[in-house]
This record gives structure tokens, sequence and C-alpha cells, in this order.
């Protein structure tokens, strides 16, 4: 396959463009690298991508359609897979711009030029945020999801709402893909494993929120990005366009979560209890039924074997 990868320098965007490359498929690779995080950490994944013949990037904002257009039109591609986005739920609160450039801009910038030039399929990230507070046990594709919390998840939603009007009018094959707190090596600095494992080591205190009252479906990176390859396999005669959950199917408590890193590490973390945050969800728990019957997506990393990957990659890459 030729492949069109956005985020390509991202966390879930590195992980998937490296599986497509050592199967041989050709990828180019956007990303604007912009200064959210360390902007090493995207440049030493690019490193490791740029080893590869079959692996272009082009350093583009998605707002700039001229320079998008250009690529589209010296390319044609068999799918596109749009993992770029304005990410983190706390920073949309304060910043809502550069998610409504990134996500909402961005995201329209893209679609409208996978229209105009055909391409066979459209696979973009969606989130578990969609979901906002629900009283139910598990997360399951079709729950109303009508009323995000914070202006991240209203982002994303919209672009489960646009890609539907789009794959609907114009024939388009699509598939959204709600990730669920997904975490492995090469994560995000902003994210709470790579936070914790951080302050632990350093003696610094690890903010914990609500408490630690807090359940997460933790997915391993790993699984995540076989969930997207399976997408892009996905035979869609019956159906344009669908959404499905990518997670563990699993939901472990945040304090369980911490003593696991604290186990590997062999350290006390120093704890800073704090009240929930404002556009925190309480839990988050994937029904993947879906996605086991359509997509044959099965994860298989438990997240003690996670947490000891993540943190060995930590303390390989930081020199520890």
């Amino acid at each position: 396959m030729k492949i069109l990868l956005t985020g390509s320098a991202g966390f879930i965007g590195f992980h998937t463009t490296l599986y497509f490359l050592k199967r041989k498929h050709e990828v180019i690779g956007i990303d604007n690298i912009n200064s959210y995080y360390d902007i090493k950490l995207k440049q030493a994944r690019l490193k490791i991508l740029e080893k590869y013949k079959k692996f272009s990037f082009y350093k583009i904002d998605l707002k700039n359609n001229n320079k998008l257009l250009r690529i589209f039109k010296n390319n044609k591609f068999d799918v596109v897979i749009h993992l770029a986005a304005q990410a983190g739920v706390r920073n949309s609160i304060s910043d809502p711009n550069t998610y409504l450039d990134s996500n909402l801009v961005g995201f329209f910038n893209l679609i409208e030029l996978v229209r105009k030039f055909k391409t066979n399929k459209f696979i973009f990230a969606s989130t578990s945020s969609v979901y906002g507070h629900q009283n139910v046990d598990k997360f399951k594709e079709n729950l109303n999801t009508d009323k995000p919390i914070q202006f991240y998840a209203a982002t994303k939603k919209s672009n489960e709402v646009i890609a539907y009007s789009y794959s609907h009018l114009f024939n388009i094959k699509t598939i959204g893909l709600r990730f669920f707190t997904v975490y492995g090596p090469f994560g995000r600095p902003d994210m709470a494993l790579f936070k914790f494992t951080k302050n632990i080591i350093e003696n610094k205190p690890i903010e914990i929120f609500n408490h630690g009252n807090h359940f997460r479906d933790f997915t391993y990176i790993n699984d995540i990005v076989k969930g997207i390859y399976l997408a892009t396999k996905k035979n869609q005669k019956k159906t344009n366009f669908r959404i499905y959950n990518l997670g563990k199917g699993q939901s472990i408590s945040l304090k369980k979560f911490i003593s696991q890193i604290e186990l590997i590490l062999n350290k006390k973390a120093i704890k800073k209890y704090l009240p929930m945050q404002k556009g925190d969800t309480l839990k988050t728990y994937s029904n993947i039924n879906l996605a086991k019957k359509d997509l044959g997506y099965y994860p298989t990393t438990e997240y003690k074997s996670g947490i000891k990957q993540f943190i060995n990659w930590y303390k390989k890459f930081y020199k520890i």
C-alpha cells in the first residue's frame, strides 16, 4: 500500500508508521513538529523512521492547504491514516484556539482532499473522551456521545460527524477509531505514566487527581497499532462508515497502576493527592466486541508488562 499518515512524528503516529514500514509499505508522513512537548522526542522518533527507504517526511501544518494539495497531486494514496491532532484533554480548556485549528480546520482540509482525489480509504483517530460522563459499566460505540465535557472531545466528536457526512455524500470508505488511554515506549511526556515515572525517579511528588479514585482502560501502543493496521484491511462492502473502540477492554484503578510503577522502579512515590480536575472523567472502560467481530482485534498486552516495557525504554532513552 501507499499510505499518507499524518502525525507521523507523534507517539501513535510514529509507532504506526514503523509498523507499516517494517511490512514494506510506502509511507509519506506529515507532521508540524509543534512545541506542545519536547521536540527532541519527536526528532528521535523521526530519526528511526528515516532509516527506511520507503519513508518520506514533510514538515507541514494541516492548516496549510496549498502544501497538502501538492502532496495529493504528486501521489496516489491507497489509504489516508489521520492521526495528527492537538492532543491533551486539560490543555484544550486553556488553549482552545489551537484545537480549533488543528482538529477542525486541519481535519476538514484533509478529508476534502480525500474526496477530491478519490482516496480508497480514510481512517482517523477519535478518542474515548467523546463518551464524557456515562452511567454504564462499559462504553459501547452506540452510546450517545452528544455531550462532550471538554473542548478536545468536542473537536473529536465533530470529526466523527464530518467524516460521516463525507462518507455518506461522497462514498468514502471511512473508519473512526476511538482510542482508550494509549501508553508505551516513546509516549507523550504529558501522559500519566511518563510523568509518574519521571517524577518518581527524580524524587519529585506525583500529582494524583481525584485522590487516585480514577479508573482507566490503559491500552498498550502495540495493540492500538495492530488495530489501525486491521482497519486498513477491513472490507467495507456493507457500510461506508464505521466507528470502533480500540482499548484493552479492562478498567484499572489509578492507584493500582501507580503501585505497579513503584514496584518496577523499586521506589515509593511521593504522592500529592488533589481534587478532580475540570474536564476529567471518572472512569473509562471499552466494549471492544465490535472491533473483535469486524476487525479481528484482540489486544494482548497486560498493563503490568506494558508498564515494564515503558520504564525499560525510559531508562534507556534518558540514559538512567
